[in-house]
């Protein structure tokens, strides 16, 4: 028996203008909520840390963090649902802490939805700890609201 393994090479990049239509697409197939444009223009325009995960012109994933004092918060984390399950989100969660030790963050901190258990579950499994959480917090469905699970990671 043999068997063949296609080698992806993936790397990433800054998130631009030029990158948002791409990120917005994936954005829209991941979630029901998802972020707008203007979301994500006005993150860049704060200048966050936006990276793109991509292989072969085509997006995998990105993230945007937000740096503080001695901390980062961990904005949004998405991995685009053909991608899913394959290790792109963790090799962003290490890229990430590896930017944020960079800058000298002694924390990294992010809100999940309380019904996301599979990242949860990804996030525990990075070090992150359940610290808190947020009543009330995400847009859902019908005008509802959901509940967000604070997580933090000692660095």
């Amino acid at each position: 028996m043999s068997a063949v393994f296609k080698s992806i090479e993936a790397g990433f990049e800054p998130l631009t203008e030029a990158r948002l239509d791409d990120v917005l697409v994936v954005e829209q197939a991941a979630y029901s909520q998802p972020w707008t444009r203007g979301n994500f223009t006005d993150s860049l325009q704060a200048g966050y840390q936006a990276q793109v995960l991509h292989a072969d012109g085509t997006v995998l994933g990105y993230f945007v963090a937000m740096k503080g004092v001695d901390e980062v918060h961990l904005l949004n984390l998405t991995v685009a649902p053909a991608h899913q399950r394959q290790g792109w989100g963790r090799l962003m969660l290490d890229a990430l802490a590896l930017w944020a030790r960079g800058q000298g963050a002694q924390w990294l901190w992010l809100e999940v939805r309380a019904s996301n258990v599979r990242a949860q579950h990804i996030y525990e499994s990075h070090g992150y700890r359940h610290v808190g959480e947020r009543k009330s917090y995400y847009p859902a469905a019908q005008g509802r609201r959901e509940d967000a699970v604070v997580m933090s990671l000692k660095l």
